[in-house]
């Protein structure tokens, strides 16, 4: 067996559930620190994963829905979306739904995208989903077949419903195809399975797994620019790694999955589960780095929950579970980058929004 790094003669061991679970949040960039805590020598925030990181531990806190405020929700539907008389119709974009099918269900029907029965009613719409369909929440599959369907509903109708690869997706995949397969982590040795399992894979959700789903998630683009807005799920500069061109990255990321090694699987769900690249000093330089690559004024991404974001919430400890009431997106970066995971897995709001916002 291979020696881990700087263990010397010790011989590497196999990392277990147990070495993972941690008390507090605690991600892999380290304890959040807040803005007005951090000194003027503070490293940009890609610079603070440590040499070799490997997202080992649980990703973040699963924290039960009735243990935080609920954010209110209007029972009534609103009416269908605007139609323009002519072009391209409405753009709206979905934060991360990890498996909660009747919240994600509720929110389309609130901005009048689905009909009481489920439906495409949103005519020449355009939909993006921002990618984290299954995990922690009880019917990720549901959440698939549903994206599934209504893609095909919305093109029928002549607009369209697309969404990007998220970590989960990656996480999922490897924990079909890899399963308990050793992967080298840069920090012993790691499964894909027991990652799935520390950040909330579902039992059922993997007993439903059909081929055509396997298909669907490995073809998915990771990055995608409409209307000036370059769309993400992670919120970090890792998709530079993979290309200078958004067709490079979405071809990288397909075929390394195509080529199905895991240590090379592995290494795109570790670099798609960074985080915070654009919160506090350094973070709007992060965005424009990303910008002046892909192109667009604006980044959407998912991946980091608002209330992590705003530095509100920060340990599985809070048993009070008083955290921020979720309402909207997170404009934040001198206004360059809008977050859209709103918190579901954590009594959070599922969101769906129209750009630009204000709609």
């Amino acid at each position: 067996m291979t020696q881990g790094a700087g263990q010397g003669p010790e011989v590497e061991r196999t990392a277990t559930l147990r070495d993972f679970r941690v008390p507090a949040y605690v991600h892999e960039t380290g304890p959040y620190v807040h803005q007005d805590q951090q000194d003027d020598t503070a490293p940009p925030a890609e610079e603070s994963y440590p040499e070799g990181y490997t997202p080992t531990q649980r990703d973040l806190p699963v924290i039960n829905r009735g243990d935080a405020l609920q954010a209110p929700v209007d029972p009534m539907p609103a009416a269908p979306a605007p139609q323009p008389a002519a072009g391209p119709g409405p753009l709206f974009v979905v934060g991360d739904v990890h498996g909660y099918l009747d919240e994600l269900m509720a929110a389309l029907r609130e901005q009048g995208l689905i009909d009481d029965a489920g439906q495409w009613c949103a005519g020449t719409t355009r939909l993006w989903f921002l990618g984290d369909f299954t995990d922690r929440g009880p019917d990720g599959i549901g959440v698939i077949d549903l994206v599934m369907r209504l893609s095909a509903e919305a093109a029928a109708a002549g607009g369209y419903c697309k969404a990007l690869m998220g970590n989960h997706e990656l996480l999922l995949l490897g924990a079909k195809r890899f399963g308990d397969t050793p992967v080298n982590s840069g920090a012993g040795t790691a499964t894909f399975q027991a990652a799935w399992l520390l950040n909330g894979g579902q039992k059922t959700d993997m007993d439903r797994l059909q081929d055509h789903h396997l298909q669907w998630m490995a073809r998915l683009d990771a990055v995608e620019q409409v209307d000036g807005y370059l769309l993400v799920h992670s919120d970090t500069t890792a998709y530079l790694d993979f290309g200078d061109s958004i067709e490079a990255v979405n071809d990288n990321v397909r075929e390394t999955l195509t080529r199905n090694d895991a240590d090379e699987c592995w290494d795109l769900f570790r670099k798609f589960t960074k985080r915070f690249s654009f919160r506090d000093e350094g973070g709007a330089d992060a965005v424009r780095a990303l910008l002046d690559t892909y192109g667009g004024t604006r980044i959407v991404h998912g991946h980091s929950p608002i209330p992590y974001l705003l530095g509100e919430v920060g340990s599985e400890d809070d048993e009070e579970g008083n955290g921020p009431v979720v309402e909207g997106p997170h404009v934040y970066a001198d206004g360059l980058a809008i977050a859209m995971d709103g918190g579901v897995t954590m009594a959070g709001k599922l969101l769906v929004r129209q750009l630009p916002l204000g709609h």
